[in-house]
């Protein structure tokens, strides 16, 4: 791995300061309107008449037009840039997210599902490679970890936000569900046209760091780049341990998007709260969970190693999985809901670390979205894998148990297969 000397660590940290708060409140967006749907869920089904079985198809049939599309995107990105690209990903997705507000049958809500996952296709491997272009390997499982926290933290401020919006039943002859994916929708729409006066597409076009900053990061960043290899995106599609990686990643969104999709039903169920208190409880997991991605991912990059803090942490995931069925309880579901998701976002940072590790260039970008592609299948079968069982069973047990396995098929592959 390329040494990161003192001069181009100050340089780094300043970059740092520069792009994470700014790509963290983009993907706070993001992430906001895709679990949206989840607190919707509490009226949209029982005023549109959808059965559990229909929520989960819908909510999971964003991530199969977000895999259909997101390696075109993403090298798109690579060849025209993420300033462009990002900025026409985040305003389309706007769009389609505050269109939610007129959904009045399945019809419509998978049409509108499929086009949100069309429309933010390549948003996050854009965001993966953008940062391979600023931060050498060595930085990266921090600097992952530090970006994806947005994921958690759009868990924190969104189910309190999103039950104070469904609180607005009825107001301006809107439903609260609607009135939900109406306001938070528009944050995309003004973000995606600040990206174009924000963002650098890279180090050599920063006019906000000095000659010497410049050409020291970009120095180093050649050297890390000499390490990998050059790939064409043919080459890269065609990698076994990109294909590896791909199917591990496939257990990281069924879980991530599984529990957040239904977490606020799950909640409710076990609490009888108002909406807005659900929102409250649904934030004490991500919080406990943007604490350990940040403190594993140091770790990670402290010690160099990968493998074992991914295993490690799906591990810890399922065993607390499987024991949030032991009980009905409010208070145990929060508290092992916590757990798990501390273990899930422990994996983020040392996962795309590998992944990002071995090649560099337009093959780069290919391979990051194949292994978001082929992983965020996952997204689709969490939710619906939960649903389909909650309606045969009435419980969410075996679901959830169902996908501690996978967690722990998924740890053992870690180990015995992938190298750092």
């Amino acid at each position: 791995m390329t040494h990161v000397g003192p001069e181009v660590a100050t340089v780094l940290a300043r970059v740092r300061r520069r792009l994470i708060p700014f790509l963290f409140l983009l993907y706070i967006v993001a992430y906001l309107d895709r679990i949206n749907v989840g607190f919707a869920a509490l009226q949209m089904n029982a005023a549109l008449g959808f059965s559990v079985t229909t929520y989960g198809f819908g909510a999971g049939i964003f991530f199969l037009s977000y895999t259909l599309f997101e390696i075109p995107s993403n090298v798109i990105l690579a060849r025209v840039g993420a300033r462009l690209w990002i900025a026409r990903i985040m305003v389309t997705w706007g769009l389609v997210s505050s269109a939610m507000m007129l959904v009045r049958s399945p019809t419509a809500f998978y049409t509108l599902r499929f086009a949100l996952g069309a429309a933010e296709a390549g948003f996050f491997p854009g965001m993966i490679y953008y940062l391979t272009q600023w931060f050498p390997a060595r930085e990266r499982a921090r600097t992952i970890a530090a970006f994806m926290t947005a994921t958690l933290t759009a868990g924190i401020i969104g189910g309190p936000i999103s039950g104070a919006l469904l609180s607005l039943n009825g107001a301006g002859g809107l439903a609260g569900w609607q009135w939900l994916f109406l306001v938070e929708g528009a944050p995309a729409i003004v973000l995606g046209v600040i990206v174009l006066r924000v963002l650098d597409d890279a180090p050599e076009q920063a006019a906000w760091l000095s000659d010497g900053e410049r050409e020291a990061l970009v120095e180093t960043l050649r050297a890390d780049a000499r390490r990998q290899r050059m790939e064409t995106t043919g080459r890269a599609l065609r990698n076994g341990r990109t294909w590896l990686l791909a199917v591990i990643h496939l257990i990281i969104p069924v879980t991530l998007y599984g529990i957040g999709f239904w977490m606020p039903q799950m909640l409710k169920t076990a609490s009888g709260a108002s909406d807005f208190i659900v929102g409250v409880l649904s934030a004490i997991p991500y919080a406990a969970g943007a604490v350990a991605m940040v403190v594993v991912g140091r770790h990670s990059d402290r010690t160099g190693e990968r493998r074992w803090h991914v295993a490690v942490s799906a591990t810890v995931c399922a065993g607390a999985l499987a024991l949030s069925v032991l009980s009905p309880g409010a208070a145990w579901t929060v508290a092992t809901l916590s757990i798990a998701m501390m273990g899930l976002a422990s994996m983020f940072g040392p996962f795309w670390a590998l992944v990002t590790s071995q090649l560099a260039g337009v093959g780069a970008a290919a391979s990051i979205a194949l292994v978001n592609a082929v992983g965020n299948t996952g997204g689709f079968v969490g939710p619906y894998l939960l649903g389909a069982i909650n309606d045969r069973t009435h419980s969410f047990a075996a679901g959830l148990l169902a996908i501690a396995a996978m967690l722990v098929v998924g740890a053992a592959v870690v180990v015995a297969a992938v190298r750092d």
